[in-house]
C-alpha cells in the first residue's frame, strides 16, 4: 500500500489511542454486514466523491486498487456522482482519482 499522508502519521503519533479507537470503529462497521472489501471501498470512494473529501477521495482510490477495483470500476464511481453531486465536484474528484491512477504522489504524503 502506498505510504500514508504525512498529517495523518503526525495526528497518529501524538493521538495514538483516538487512532486505534478509530481504526477498531472501522473495523466493526465493515465486518458489520454483507459488502466485500472491494464494494466497501468503493462505496467509501463515493461517499468522499459526495462530501468533497480530497484526502479521503485519494485513500478510499488507493484502498479500492488493493482490494482488486479496477481504473474503470473507480472513475465509473466518481461517473456515477454528476446527476447527485453536480459536474464541478465530479470534475475535481476525477482530478483526484486520476493522482491516484497515474501514480502519483499527491494524496500519500
Amino acid at each position: 500500500m502506498a505510504e500514508l499522508p504525512k498529517p495523518f502519521l503526525d495526528f497518529s503519533r501524538a493521538n495514538a489511542e483516538v487512532v486505534a479507537a478509530y481504526e477498531a470503529l472501522g473495523r466493526a462497521c465493515a465486518e458489520a454486514g454483507p459488502l466485500d472489501a472491494k464494494t466497501r471501498e468503493l462505496v467509501k470512494l463515493a461517499m468522499a466523491v459526495g462530501g468533497r473529501l480530497e484526502g479521503a477521495v485519494h485513500a478510499h482510490a488507493r484502498r479500492a486498487l488493493a482490494a482488486g477495483a479496477t481504473a474503470a470500476e473507480i472513475q465509473h464511481v466518481v461517473t456515477l456522482a454528476i446527476p447527485t453531486v453536480g459536474f464541478p465536484t465530479t470534475v475535481a474528484a476525477f482530478t483526484w482519482v486520476g493522482d491516484v491512477l497515474s501514480g502519483g504522489t499527491k494524496g500519500s504524503r
